[in-house]
C-alpha cells in the first residue's frame, strides 16, 4: 500500500533512480533547487536535490556534494532549477565535474576556478 498522493511509480523511482530515459517532458535524472557552501564560500556541502519525474519535480531533500560527484561520474545527470513567478520550476543549466589539480568540483560552467559554482542557486 503506498501513501495517499504518492504514485507506486514515484516510490520506485526514489529507490532505483532512473537512469538515461529519453522523455521529452524530463529534464535530468535528478534537479538541484538549493546549494549549502562551506564556510569559506569555496565549495558546496550539500545541494537540495529532486527526482525529475517528467512533468513534476519529486520533493527535496539534502544530497552530500561527494555523492553528486559520484552520481555523475556514473552516468546520472543533474540540471539546476528555478522557481520563476509562477511559482513553477524553470530549467537552468546541466551540471557537470570538472577536474582541477587532482579535486572534483561540480559546475555549471567549465571554467578552470577552482572552487564549485551552480549559479545563482539559492542557499540553505
Amino acid at each position: 500500500m503506498t501513501p495517499v498522493g504518492v504514485s507506486l511509480a514515484s516510490l520506485f523511482r526514489l529507490a532505483l533512480p532512473t537512469k538515461g530515459v529519453d522523455v521529452a517532458d524530463k529534464w535530468a535524472d535528478y534537479l538541484i533547487s538549493m546549494v549549502q557552501y562551506n564556510v569559506g564560500e569555496t565549495h558546496i556541502v550539500k545541494v537540495l536535490a529532486h527526482t525529475d519525474d517528467g512533468d513534476t519535480v519529486g520533493v527535496g531533500y539534502e544530497e552530500t556534494r561527494a555523492r553528486v560527484v559520484q552520481l555523475v561520474k556514473t552516468g546520472y545527470t543533474f540540471v539546476t532549477i528555478y522557481k520563476n513567478d509562477a511559482g513553477k520550476y524553470d530549467r537552468g543549466a546541466e551540471v557537470r565535474i570538472v577536474r582541477i589539480e587532482g579535486s572534483d568540483y561540480i559546475r555549471t560552467d567549465a571554467d578552470a576556478t577552482k572552487k564549485d559554482n551552480l549559479g545563482s542557486l539559492p542557499r540553505f
